[in-house]
């Protein structure tokens, strides 16, 4: 089977693109999809690799930046061979949206399976994997106590004891947008201010270094993806000292729910193989591609009755936020600017 493999820094010209698209077909392919992708996962590899074997359809791919594709489909226009936007987060399927790259899909199969607030209304894309996005803190610190909501991580009680990620990140951009939709503007500006000003530390790295300052008392709190956390639960030895000295908080469990993001999918407006693109939407959300995305890494199933991996589990049972991941798109530019105005780098 023939892939088409390339990162962000060697994105080629449309011509190469069709050529290589080209070739597959006269490999004696009896049938493909071209998928642009963000996500960078080996269980991904595996899931072309099971598609394919269940359908015949050779799968093609393109691997880069979220908005690098966003923008190298808009582009390309109507000549572009992208069958298929696979990407985390709602704010970069919102992002697509707005470029007005995604077409409508119905489908009974991928509405049967996957709950509504994991698909855009008009059918524009569709969700396929959670995370959950939790506050963290160190045991040996002892329980935070009133920390039971995101509105709680603004309490002036937790002055000086926050590490979180800097506010470019879209994770933080749609968990803002998300408060935005379920509290309101004005609550969402108190918020940002008053995280802010309970930083212990001016936001710097990933989850995972979130994680690691946390658990090592260079921060009592922090907020980070479960699939992150995961990793170090299910990880070595070394990886498991740090996730012990750990607890974790599922925010909001008495109101609207903990946050969650998505990774999500859409076919693309001009798709020349559009039945092909939804075949492999609706295999992605069969019980086998799901536990690839559960076993994988780590993530939560977008399909209610397949299980999550032992590493996720044994984080805790939560209820999630069902606030439809097209809203959160909707407010990514206002929690930008509340970002912003707060100070929140």
């Amino acid at each position: 089977m023939k892939r088409l493999i390339i990162s962000t820094a060697m994105l080629l010209p449309l011509s190469l693109t069709i050529a290589a698209c080209a070739e597959t077909e006269e490999a004696g392919a009896s049938g493909e999809v071209n998928i642009y992708s963000s996500r960078h996962y080996d269980t991904d590899l595996a899931l072309y690799d099971d598609f394919t074997e269940q359908t015949g359809i050779t799968v093609n791919r393109i691997e880069a930046d979220a908005d690098a594709l966003i923008e190298r489909i808009s582009s390309e226009g109507e000549y572009s061979p992208a069958d298929l936007l696979v990407t985390v987060d709602a704010g970069r399927l919102w992002r697509a949206e707005e470029a007005g790259i995604l077409a409508s899909v119905e489908s009974e199969t991928l509405n049967e399976r996957l709950p509504d607030y994991l698909r855009h209304p008009d059918g524009l894309w569709f969700g396929l994997s959670t995370r959950a996005r939790v506050v963290i803190y160190n045991t040996a610190a002892g329980t935070p106590e009133g920390l039971e909501t995101y509105a709680d991580l603004a309490d002036p009680a937790f002055r000086g004891d926050i590490c979180i990620r800097s506010s470019s990140n879209i994770y933080n951009i749609s968990l803002l947008s998300s408060i935005i939709a379920n509290e309101g503007a004005e609550a969402a500006e108190n918020w940002a201010s008053g995280v802010v000003a309970n930083f212990a530390r001016d936001p710097q790295g990933n989850d995972t270094a979130q994680i690691e300052a946390v658990s090592a008392g260079e921060c009592r709190i922090g907020v980070v993806n479960t699939y992150y956390l995961a990793r170090f639960a299910g990880g070595d030895e070394e990886q498991r000292a740090i996730f012990d000295n750990l607890g974790v908080i599922f925010p909001d469990q008495t109101g609207n729910g903990t946050h969650i993001n998505i990774s999500g999918a859409g076919v693309v407006t001009n798709a020349p193989n559009r039945e092909n693109a939804i075949a492999f939407l609706e295999y992605l959300t069969s019980e086998s591609a799901q536990q690839y995305f559960a076993n994988g890494n780590n993530e939560y199933p977008a399909v209610t009755d397949v299980a999550a991996n032992s590493a996720v589990e044994q984080l805790g049972e939560f209820k999630p936020d069902t606030l439809n991941a097209a809203e959160i798109g909707r407010n990514q530019r206002e929690a930008v600017e509340i970002f912003d105005r707060a100070g929140w780098n």
